[in-house]
């Protein structure tokens, strides 16, 4: 329907806005996920003239496998652990605990690092719509979704231009809805859905969540 590839994330923004019309309204908000999900978002949110924020979930990675997730969590401390792999890897609690820390840590850091002095904004009873620039296992945007869940959002939907079908299946438990305009299998990786897949920087990011607040205000 839209083609073998997308041009880029503006272009995947842009197709994607069309699928969330239906969105639309006075209690709609869109988080992106940085780095790249955030210029996909930032198309999303001028279509509908919503409120643009930041929602960061970082991998708890295995010991000496930092690649192997074993868990994750958003900002706010919630957490999502793959028990049957901490059991088959015989994880301690205690290194559970000190990777949580350090990734909120992180989290927290990079929260300021995009917003500045803008506060964050408030999901209670909203419509949220978490977009990314494509889904690969989901692992870290289920934990979003739970900690959305725990703020209190009103209404979940992921976005998202490409995710593998068995991916945005997993995502349905936690979202009210899942929007993806592909689902190739084989799936591959983000990256090899797009024609020019160029690295997102941290300017970027704030830039964008400058213009686009402006614009919904």
């Amino acid at each position: 329907m839209y083609g073998q590839q997308f041009r880029d994330r503006g272009e995947a923004g842009r197709l994607l806005a069309r699928e969330l019309e239906r969105f639309r309204g006075p209690d709609t908000v869109v988080l992106g996920v940085p780095r790249g999900g955030v210029i996909v978002a930032a198309e999303a949110a001028r279509a509908l003239c919503a409120p643009l924020d930041v929602i960061i979930a970082r991998k708890i990675g295995a010991p000496s496998q930092p690649e192997l997730a074993i868990g994750a969590v958003v900002s706010g401390g919630q957490r999502l652990l793959d028990e049957p792999a901490i059991r088959y890897l015989r994880v301690r609690p205690e290194y559970i605990d000190q990777e949580t820390r350090h990734q909120l840590e992180e989290i927290e850091r990079r929260l300021q690092l995009y917003r500045g002095d803008r506060p964050p904004v408030d999901v209670r009873g909203k419509t949220v719509i978490v977009v990314d620039d494509g889904i690969a296992t989901g692992y870290t945007m289920r934990a979003a979704l739970v900690g959305l869940r725990n703020q209190g959002a009103g209404r979940i939907v992921v976005a998202v231009p490409v995710a593998p079908p068995s991916t945005c299946e997993e995502l349905r438990r936690l979202a009210d809805e899942v929007v993806c305009l592909r689902t190739p299998e084989p799936f591959l990786a983000v990256g090899a859905w797009y024609e020019d897949f160029e690295q997102t920087t941290d300017e970027e990011v704030q830039q964008l969540l400058r213009e686009t607040s402006a614009c919904a205000r």
